[in-house]
């Protein structure tokens, strides 16, 4: 049984034991930007993707805590990073196959962010901010593009304060893939 996946850079990712030498932020970028949150159900012109997910959420973390290091914020805009080979289940399907797809998810992510000089595990503040921020994205992402009335998103996510001002917008894949390196080049360059 083939155990890995061949990425557009050339490497070969070992999916059962992912190595950091075999992930490249550009394979990163790439399959981010054409995975569609919400299942594709979204609307616009584009679909919402993971890459611009992240980059909200990275977004989201500045906003609520601008003195976030940037290997938090780091490991904020890397936070779906496993998706460019798993895809972007939505958390009741992720709940029905239950721990090993957790488990799966973990060990590439961790994988990530060792070849990224973060530590392969965030710290718990840093987790606790990541999730505020993902849960803040999905709320904006509901409401604004999922077709989710307020106060069921509210239900779901939370209330997020705030962040009233944040408008979203899909973009064309091409355009997700730079928004995603550029952020990623700038909190780089950063550690």
């Amino acid at each position: 049984m083939r155990a890995w996946q061949r990425m557009l850079s050339g490497r070969r990712l070992n999916l059962l034991e992912p190595s950091p030498l075999d992930i490249e932020i550009e394979d990163i970028a790439h399959g981010l930007s054409r995975v569609a949150r919400w299942n594709g159900q979204t609307s616009g012109d584009w679909a919402f993707t993971v890459a611009q997910h992240s980059v909200l959420v990275e977004t989201l973390v500045r906003h609520f805590r601008g003195t976030a290091p940037p290997a938090w914020c780091l490991a904020a805009l890397l936070h779906d990073a496993a998706e460019y080979v798993i895809g972007d289940l939505i958390s009741p399907f992720k709940a029905a196959v239950g721990l090993d797809y957790k488990s799966f998810e973990n060990s590439l992510l961790g994988a990530i962010h060792i070849r990224f000089g973060l530590p392969a595990i965030p710290p718990t503040g840093a987790a606790r901010l990541i999730k505020r921020g993902d849960r803040a994205a999905a709320y904006l992402e509901a409401t604004q593009l999922a077709g989710f009335e307020p106060a069921e998103a509210r239900r779901l996510f939370g209330t997020p304060r705030g962040i009233d001002d944040i408008v979203l917008a899909t973009l064309p894949p091409d355009r997700a893939k730079t928004q995603f390196l550029d952020r990623f080049e700038t909190l780089a360059g950063m550690l």
